[in-house]
């Protein structure tokens, strides 16, 4: 355990989070996503495990040390629903409510279609993978900045 460090975050993760450069993707994953294979296009090449959480409690602890992009739109996206692009699952809904936690304020995730997100999550720094059964939990997010002090 760390002195305030979320205990959900493993070392690994930890490593990762912290290896990510600005403008970075992280890719994180249910359990159905192909998340093994996806994993060995990505920069790091392995695929890091938080497989005892729900995507939103593996967000809410990831988002405790990850800073988002300010500076674009797509700094965080979530799969699209086949046939059905604008529809909001109840997982996807409740990440939007950690992120909004987490930056003090709503910014809407723009939606992927999912053959362009497994494009995209290929292209990634990491892939995540939560213990998340319920389908679209799956997300991208893009690694901001922390601004000097003063």
């Amino acid at each position: 355990m760390l002195k305030g460090i979320d205990p959900r975050l493993n070392a690994e993760v930890l490593h990762a989070l912290r290896a990510m450069g600005h403008g970075d993707l992280l890719v994180i994953s249910d359990t159905n996503f192909p998340s093994a294979s996806v994993a060995r296009d990505t920069v790091r090449g392995d695929l890091l495990r938080m497989e005892n959480l729900t995507a939103a409690e593996a967000v809410a602890a990831i988002l405790s040390v990850l800073p988002l992009d300010t500076f674009v739109t797509d700094f965080a996206a979530r799969m699209e629903v086949v046939g059905a692009a604008a529809d909001i699952p109840p997982v996807q809904a409740e990440v939007q409510r950690e992120i909004d936690r987490a930056e003090g304020r709503h910014r809407p995730m723009v939606g992927v279609e999912r053959f362009d997100f497994y494009k995209r999550a290929r292209e990634a720094y990491a892939v995540v993978q939560t213990g998340e059964r319920r389908f679209y939990g799956c997300f991208l997010f893009r690694k901001g900045v922390i601004p000097p002090e003063g």
